[in-house]
């Protein structure tokens, strides 16, 4: 059987099968005439967007293709524009579906918890299964046809770009309308969350899907291609192993996510509680075993199938032991970023306790919640790093990276039930949906909250692998050039690279986190000047202006992303030219130990203050409006920016670094 067949027929698969969810998805009511007009706000809100800013991004790009062409050769440009439109594709598509999906699943809440989910779950399974399906095709089909491994980092690069104005834009916008509403709305006007009186509710809602939609779906999709790629170069040095072996890994992998959704289903469900959170839960979690049990018994058979016989590199046990390692790392990044973020967990109960003694006291205890959450992962990941080098050497450690993505599918779908679900409980409190469908839509956004969390650790410490994967590019690299360097501490160029890589997360996160306080702030003015001068708004019978407040966050979200993208490309090559090829080892080594700190202390301390804020709302200390519940609103809104603009964005961010230096290796000294 040919690598071929089994890549095209994989992804033929996924996109069929995806085809077939969208169709079955058209014939879900969308609720009454109030809720469809929500929805059609939303959709609206955020194709706006999303078009506004790929114009945006487009204009860099067309400008980076005329330089890789000029400096690279056309190839690598080539690969360089399928890998960014092929991201940028991949986002828009799951966005398209997700927001045609919430005013459904606020529907189908009437019906119950079982039918809400399977229908959010559907929804957001397109977006993971086209994900992966576009990245196995884009890298595989380009490697088939040109046999060009150094061109594929070309589209790594492509991908990569997309990725980081995905993650960043969407993250701007999502937080600044999330916190600017909820500042002006819950805090100063104390009306609920969601309240159609709210002019900035439709921004909020817009941003979770351009954010943690289209953003994660950009994401993980520049993670799993350049993954690929990092495992494509280092495989074509080497004569032990099949060179397709990661895209073959890819193909088994896509047929275990679609099997594994397929058993994504509610038991017996409580009607209210904590218990309810665990049966949605559980039952998004029996789909990822089912994919991971899955995609381990085709990874055996590739191993067996594939191995080049009487080679004298690894067999295939010690290939397949190889791709457990990564498998092992999705379930324990899975179980411990739920361990920080779920509400029946220590973590969160101890940050809403902190609450009660005020403001300052939540603030403290999130903090020391996200920094404690890094210690776990980095365990886990050093761990993965050293099974997969003493399995198979470096070429193992990316092996482990590419089955640990392979699995991107599920793990995608079970991230994008979230932003659906969001939206929904939104639809249902504008439109006035009865108090049990609230209830449904609340407690599927409670999970959401803490699914987003997972894959967002999912992808970080993929991005940690996949980045050791990279840096050994970096350093095969040099010696394909002659280009002699020795990373070790007595050189002082090395220990400077080291220092400069290692501030870069801090700085791009600081501009992040400034950019969400600014243009929050501007949304702030608008939602004030709409209270003050539209009459009859805060008594419900004058309309807000949600378009101008959509209109604000969107030109605020694309001006701030400017700078802190490409500021890893900036900052990456000034390194390299002026002080050499040693300082730039050091200066990867230190973006990517600094960056998965910073990158997990964010992402899961600020889904653990989003998490407290709702475990208070759903009735402890003392429940909505009182003093604790204040308090978790502030922590809430400082964790905003943190696990939703930053702290994911730093994860493409240490990629493109790795993929820049990969590209401009042959003009180092």
């Amino acid at each position: 059987m040919s690598t071929s067949f089994l890549v095209y027929g994989a992804v033929a698969l996924a996109v069929v099968w995806s085809l077939g969810i969208m169709q079955w998805l058209k014939g879900r009511s969308s609720g009454n005439e109030e809720m469809v007009r929500i929805s059609r706000a939303i959709q609206e809100g955020s194709s706006a967007y999303l078009n506004r800013q790929y114009r945006a991004v487009g204009v860099v790009a067309l400008v980076l293709f005329l330089i890789i062409g000029w400096a690279l050769g056309w190839t690598t440009a080539a690969g360089f524009l399928i890998g960014a439109v092929a991201s940028a594709l991949a986002g828009y598509i799951g966005m398209n579906v997700a927001v045609r999906s919430n005013s459904k699943t606020a529907e189908a809440a009437r019906k119950g918890l079982g039918a809400a989910l399977t229908l959010a779950f559907r929804a957001g399974s397109v977006t993971g299964y086209l994900v992966v399906a576009l990245g196995l095709l884009s890298v595989g089909g380009f490697f088939m046809y040109t046999h060009d491994v150094s061109a594929l980092i070309g589209l790594g690069f492509g991908a990569s770009l997309i990725s980081v104005f995905a993650r960043l834009g969407g993250g701007i916008f999502t937080k600044a309308a999330d916190v600017g509403t909820d500042l002006v709305g819950k805090v100063e006007s104390n009306i609920p969350e969601d309240d159609p009186r709210n002019p900035g509710v439709i921004a909020d809602n817009v941003g979770d899907n351009v954010g943690d939609c289209a953003g994660m779906a950009a994401d993980l999709f520049e993670t799993y291609a350049v993954t690929l790629t990092a495992a494509l170069l280092l495989g074509s040095r080497l004569t032990s192993f099949p060179l397709e072996l990661p895209l073959l890994l890819g193909a088994v992998a896509i047929v275990a996510s679609l099997v594994g959704g397929l058993f994504v289903r509610i038991g017996k469900s409580p009607s209210t509680g904590s218990g309810q959170d665990g049966n949605i839960m559980g039952a998004l979690y029996k789909g990822l075993i089912a994919s991971l049990v899955i995609s381990a018994a085709g990874f055996w058979w590739v191993a067996r199938t594939f191995h080049i016989a009487g080679s004298s590199g690894p067999g295939p046990e010690q290939i397949f032991h190889t791709t457990l390692i990564g498998l092992a790392v999705t379930a324990l990044m899975v179980l411990i970023t739920d361990y920080y973020t779920s509400k029946k967990f220590r973590p969160v109960k101890s940050i809403a306790e902190a609450s009660n003694s005020g403001h300052g006291t939540n603030i403290i205890m999130g903090l020391s919640v996200g920094m404690e959450s890094t210690f776990l992962p980095i365990i886990v990941i050093a761990a993965g790093i050293w099974g997969a080098y003493a399995l198979t050497g470096v070429y193992g450690i990316a092996l482990a990276a590419t089955s640990m993505l392979s699995v991107a599918g599920i793990v995608v779908a079970i991230d994008s039930f979230g932003p659906i679900t969001d939206n929904a409980g939104g639809i249902a409190e504008m439109s006035g949906a009865p108090e049990d469908v609230r209830k449904i839509t609340d407690a599927l956004d409670a999970v959401g909250n803490t699914t987003k969390a997972v894959t967002k650790g999912y992808a970080i410490a993929s991005a940690g692998l996949a980045a050791v994967a990279l840096f050994a590019g970096y350093a095969d690299e040099l010696s394909r050039y002659a280009i002699a360097a020795v990373f070790e501490l007595s050189n002082p160029m090395v220990v400077i690279g080291l220092f400069l890589g290692a501030a870069l997360p801090y700085l791009f996160a600081s501009i992040a986190m400034k950019a969400v306080g600014v243009a929050a702030g501007a949304i702030v003015e608008e939602i004030r000047r709409q209270f003050r001068e539209i009459k009859g708004l805060m008594e419900g019978t004058g309309k807000p202006e949600y378009g101008k407040a959509v209109d604000i966050v969107t030109r605020a979200a694309l001006r701030q992303m400017i700078v802190p993208a490409l500021l890893p490309i900036v900052l990456t090559i000034l390194v390299g030219w002026f002080l050499g090829a040693a300082a730039l080892g050091g200066f990867l080594m230190g973006t990517i130990v600094s960056g998965l700190f910073v990158a997990l202390s964010m992402t899961s301390g600020g889904a653990a203050w989003d998490n407290a804020k709702k475990y208070i709302e759903a009735g402890n200390f003392g429940g909505k409006g009182s003093d604790a519940h204040k308090a978790a609103v502030t922590g809430d809104t400082v964790g905003d920016p943190y696990k939703d603009t930053a702290g994911p964005a730093v994860n493409p961010m240490i990629k493109v670094a790795n993929i820049v230096a990969l590209l401009m290796v042959r003009f180092l000294r």
